[in-house]
């Protein structure tokens, strides 16, 4: 089987905490977060067009062609490397969007991975990155493929060795928009920041949570449900919420309560991206 006729994952992470240490000048915020990926996620396929046209195969509700960042990516590694041909972009999307798991940035740097090996363009993974951060501030962790403890915007990592672990993820039926929470005036921006050699697992918050759970209170449904069972923590800037567990069982044990009315998944936690190996 060739490479163009294979499906490329492009999985879901979670953020083990997230403080917000500062802003630039120029508006964006200084971030420190771990990220770990989870063995659950979206799927590409990518087929080869002689017309040069960059295209999804079927367009994601609600998003415009433009705005789709597997097209995005796509046309910028094209732009970038000099490539005349096209191709039709096929997305299976289980990844909720605005859920805090990264879908949208995975698919991208799955788009960039798959289609630098596809259009043998030949760029280095620093590169990848360098254009995946064009397109937002979580791509390049997808391609920098570990676990790690990220700070900056999201561009400079430390590699973390994580314990075992399996995932109960819950997704409230709300899209949370990322811009509206670093909005908020009430957001702490002032966290003390921690370095990475001190960072311990179970370490640290989400200093997006008291924003979100304000803006939407199913999010906040959503972690008391998870606290009355355990640490929890909401991912990213939102929806979508967690608990660890040390096995599966007793994480699939926690799934079978969930109440009527609300939505989860389990998952194994990945040191490395599926890409990687």
């Amino acid at each position: 089987m060739s490479d163009w006729d294979r499906s490329w994952p492009a999985p879901a992470k979670v953020n083990l905490f997230l403080h917000v240490v500062g802003r630039r000048a120029d508006g964006y915020h200084l971030l420190q977060t771990v990220f770990r990926f989870l063995d659950f996620g979206d799927e590409l396929r990518f087929a080869p067009r002689e017309d040069g046209v960059v295209a999804p195969a079927a367009p994601l509700p609600g998003v415009p062609v433009e705005s789709d960042l597997t097209v995005r990516a796509a046309r910028l590694l094209r732009e970038r490397a000099g490539i005349a041909g096209g191709v039709t972009i096929a997305l299976t999307k289980r990844l909720p969007m605005g859920g805090g798991l990264g879908g949208g940035s995975s698919d991208a740097a799955t788009t960039l991975i798959a289609l630098n090996r596809l259009w043998r363009c030949g760029l280095s993974s620093p590169e990848l990155q360098e254009l995946g951060l064009a397109l937002g501030a979580d791509v390049p962790v997808f391609i920098h493929g570990r676990a790690c403890f990220a700070e900056g915007v999201g561009e400079r990592f430390d590699d973390v060795a994580l314990p075992p672990a399996w995932y109960l993820v819950t997704v409230p039926r709300v899209s949370v928009p990322t811009a509206e929470i670093f909005r908020a005036p009430e957001l702490r921006r002032d966290a003390p920041a921690i370095r990475p050699a001190d960072w311990r697992p179970g370490m640290g918050g989400n200093d997006l949570e008291p924003v979100a759970c304000r803006l939407y209170p199913e999010v906040a449904g959503h972690l008391a449900w998870l606290r009355a069972r355990g640490p929890a923590r909401m991912s990213g800037s939102g929806a979508c919420c967690f608990a660890e567990f040390a096995d599966e069982d007793a994480a699939r044990s926690a799934l079978a309560t969930l109440p009527a009315g609300m939505t989860g998944f389990v998952a194994r936690g990945m040191d490395v991206h599926p890409l990687l190996n």
